[in-house]
């Protein structure tokens, strides 16, 4: 059984930043892309940033380009985002999501065999 557990969410002021953890447990995680989503308060959910097996490719939405970094540390289990410069539109809740492999679309949600149950970042103005 594939465990993510997410941490580090808060309230932080507009241009503050923020760094969210994924722990993973179950699987061998080097093995795993792994991929951050978000949804704000009536939206669907959404991609944010997704990094490979080794930790060296990754790729953004185009909304948080420039200001959020998706790191890994495969000895440690732990998927990491760091998040600066934020803004009130950053508000969601935040899932960690793990992708054995066999995906074709790492912007897409159906991709993902594994979810964290996700944490709240709230950014006041």
């Amino acid at each position: 059984q594939v465990q993510l557990v997410e941490s580090g969410g808060g309230l932080v002021q507009a241009g503050g930043s923020l760094r969210l953890s994924c722990a993973a447990s179950g699987g061998v995680f080097s093995r795993f892309v792994m991929g951050w989503f978000r949804q704000g308060p009536g939206k669907e959910r959404e991609f944010v940033a997704v990094i490979g097996r080794s930790g060296d490719t990754t790729f953004y939405a185009d909304s948080v380009k420039g200001r959020f970094t998706i790191s890994r540390d495969n000895a440690q289990n732990t998927v990491y985002l760091q998040m600066i410069s934020l803004k009130p539109e950053d508000t969601a809740v935040y899932y960690c999501a793990a992708d054995r492999g066999l995906g074709t679309n790492y912007a897409r949600t159906y991709t993902y065999d594994y979810w964290g149950q996700g944490t709240q970042v709230t950014v006041s103005s």
